[in-house]
């Protein structure tokens, strides 16, 4: 018996001492994510050009365009661009992108080459290269074949809560890494993100993408088409009768010989939705509500820019590929290559309430011929056995072998000719001539032997081959360069953790013998947010709920005389007020002081609302109505009239004329600021605050950030 209390007691100290460490290490992860807060944190009014400025002020303190090799691969990046470089088979090119470690967000705007032949890695700065940036697109010149085109974009504040959506147009000269921005002519596509571009002859032609404004995402469905030869771009608008694409983002635009091909893609559009409780007979009671609901596109259209011959049949309906991957996925994304798309990963979503939504993630690979408008599936095959690959061992080897011998001997007797034909002419000995013969020949073999070292030591390093595909993932970035499929990056999410995955791996298309991984890193910087703190601290409540009813019914075994120490209810409930009373007290504790900061620094010298560059009067007043309808109210009580004997209509007109009379204040002001930022290439600033409050495109994790 006294065994039994011994081997229980420990058991308990041990318990005891493992839940001192649990909270130990939370203790510090807090403390962690508190500081992360407190470095990172930025108001609703950053000063985004300043810090754009700074980035300008880094790039022109180099005096020329250097090319440097690293030795690590670049860092974890989303929403970036990888192509195959069009000026050398030997080179993939990777330009911008963003990482969230779901605190701060960090954008990029290095250029980096990977020299495939080398399995090297060289970062390129210039004093002439766009600014950070991700959601970007580029494309490869067509006509123009040592030039690719860049397009908008979108940069944000650290903790996001005020961003940009550039609409500046950058050529890249793929040979000198040469960065040259583009003046055009007339009118240029408004600012944009997650837009796609492609080629055909000398036009860039670019489709879609997404506008984020205080109060919505708009996604758009307009066509540009840029021509190269006369620098300027075309809106293309086609007739009212003919069919078009919805508007989207995140789709796969192809380049064909007539035009372009465009599939898939990924929107929000309107849905209402029963805002109340289901009743017995299944309905709804509590009317009903709007949302933006996600749509994953599933259509195919071809765009003609070639005149059609007269006896042509008319464009026929907009079909949907046969054969396509179920379920739907969005943030599948295509290469081209030899006519075909090659697709890989995606995601499909289930939303099962407002809040919860399940997620599965693909790691399979399929090719759209597009000529057919059908999709196959491709898979790995085992590489073929080592001694049949290479000949050895067989009369095809024994062949081989014997044609290298009888190259050899032949490009010996043409030495040996044009030795003699020298000593001839020098008049000199036979013997001399054999021996001239022999240093030629020698000479020769010491070259070749000196050049098979050379590529001996040039030879890359072993990297390991998998049947398998990479992990799963959306968003993954693709591009094919001699026939060899390249995948990099992308984004996989577990519960509320978002991982950017940080890897390269390589598939030759042609054999399908395995999956090559060039690098691969783990990354364990994610800060967790409060939400994921608090469920942590409910799972431990629990165990120690669970803990402490089993220690309750070891406590009833012992004797009386123990019995008297046995009350855990109260220290029960004092360990939980103890543990609850502090997160209570220091939500608001911790919030105050930090939204009167951010009061004290959001507060212009009138205070009254500011209008922002790019808003319009009634974009100003729907973002601050219910500000000025407060100070009309205080105008109102100051003056002895109460604002209750006012309709409401009367109320807000004389709220919105308010508006009107600042925003007219503040007209030159906000000139000059919109003059600064279209000249940066900046279209429009944007409080992500004003979204979340205005019912927007969703939270920064999940779906939200899959446009």
């Amino acid at each position: 018996m006294a065994k039994e209390k011994k081997g229980k007691s420990e058991s308990k100290k041990a318990k005891l001492a493992e839940k001192k460490q649990k909270q130990e290490k939370k203790a510090e992860k807090k403390a962690k994510v508190k500081s992360a807060k407190i470095e990172g944190s930025d108001a609703e009014d950053v000063d985004l050009d300043a810090v754009l400025e700074e980035y300008k002020k880094q790039q022109e303190a180099f005096v020329k365009v250097t090319e440097n090799v690293v030795e690590d691969p670049p860092r974890a990046r989303a929403a970036s661009t990888l192509m195959a470089s069009p000026s050398n088979s030997n080179q993939l090119l990777l330009f911008g992108g963003e990482y969230f470690n779901g605190a701060l967000a960090t954008f990029f705007n290095d250029l980096m080459v990977y020299y495939i032949d080398r399995d090297e890695w060289r970062c390129v700065t210039s004093p002439n290269a766009p600014l950070p940036r991700s959601g970007h697109a580029w494309t490869r010149g067509g006509n123009d074949s040592n030039g690719v085109y860049l397009f908008g974009g979108e940069f944000s504040s650290p903790k996001q809560g005020t961003f940009y959506h550039y609409n500046d147009f950058w050529r890249l000269d793929p040979s000198t890494r040469e960065w040259a921005r583009i003046e055009t002519k007339g009118k240029t596509p408004p600012a944009r993100s997650g837009h796609r571009m492609t080629y055909y002859k000398n036009y860039i032609i670019m489709f879609g993408g997404f506008q984020d404004t205080a109060n919505q995402t708009k996604y758009l469905q307009d066509l540009w088409l840029y021509d190269t030869q006369n620098f300027v771009w075309h809106c293309i608008t086609p007739p009212p009768a003919q069919l078009k694409p919805d508007a989207r983002s995140s789709f796969t635009f192809l380049p064909h010989d007539q035009g372009a091909v465009l599939y898939g893609g990924y929107s929000r559009v309107k849905a209402t939705v029963a805002a109340g409780k289901q009743t017995k007979q299944g309905g709804s009671s509590g009317g009903s509500k709007n949302i933006l609901k996600p749509m994953v596109h599933q259509d195919c259209f071809f765009l003609r820019i070639t005149q059609p011959p007269a006896d042509a049949p008319p464009n026929a309906a907009p079909t949907k590929p046969a054969n396509t991957p179920t379920p739907t996925r969005a943030g599948a994304t295509m290469a081209y290559h030899k006519g075909r798309g090659i697709m890989f990963g995606g995601v499909h979503d289930v939303e099962e309430s407002e809040e919860g939504m399940e997620s599965e993630f693909f790691n399979q690979l399929f090719a759209w011929n597009i000529e057919r408008n059908r999709f196959f599936p491709m898979g790995l095959k085992k590489a073929r056995a080592p001694g049949k690959k290479a000949g050895a061992g067989n009369g095809e080897g024994r062949e081989r072998v014997g044609r290298r011998d009888r190259a050899r001997q032949n490009e010996e007797e043409l030495l040996r000719q044009l030795a003699a034909l020298q000593a001839g002419a020098k008049g000199s000995s036979d013997d001399a001539d054999e021996m001239e013969i022999e240093a030629i020949l020698k000479k020769q073999r010491g070259e070749e032997e000196e050049e098979e070292e050379k590529d001996s030591k040039k030879k890359v390093r072993d990297m390991p081959v998998s049947m398998e595909m990479p992990h799963p993932r959306f968003n993954a970035q693709l591009a094919v360069q001699d026939d060899v499929l390249y995948i990099y990056g992308g984004t996989f999410e577990k519960g509320d953790r978002e991982f950017t995955l940080d890897d390269l791996y390589a598939i030759d298309l042609g054999k399908m013998e395995g999956c090559k991984e060039i690098f691969k890193r783990e990354g364990d910087d994610w800060i967790e947010s409060e939400d994921e703190d608090d469920d942590e601290d409910d799972e431990e409540e629990e165990d120690d709920s669970d803990e402490e009813a089993d220690g309750e019914e070891d406590a009833m075994e012992i004797d009386d005389k123990k019995a008297k120490f046995t009350p855990s209810e109260r220290k029960k409930k004092k360990a939980k007020e103890g543990e609850e009373a502090p997160v209570a007290e220091a939500t608001p504790v911790a919030a105050a002081p930090e939204e009167e900061e951010e009061s004290e620094e959001t507060r212009v010298d009138d205070g009254l609302p500011h209008p922002r560059p790019f808003e319009s009067r009634r974009d100003f007043f729907q973002r601050t109505s219910a500000e000025w309808q407060e100070v009309l109210m205080t105008q109102l009580r100051w003056k002895g009239i109460q604002p209750e004997s006012l309709a409401v209509k009367e109320i807000k007109t004389k709220a919105f004329e308010l508006s009107e009379e600042k925003w007219w204040d503040c007209r030159e002001e906000i000139t000059a600021l919109e003059d600064e930022q279209e000249a940066a290439g900046i279209g429009e600033v944007v409080s992500l605050a004003d979204k979340a409050g205005a019912g927007g495109a969703g939270g920064a994790g999940g779906a939200g950030r899959r446009r």
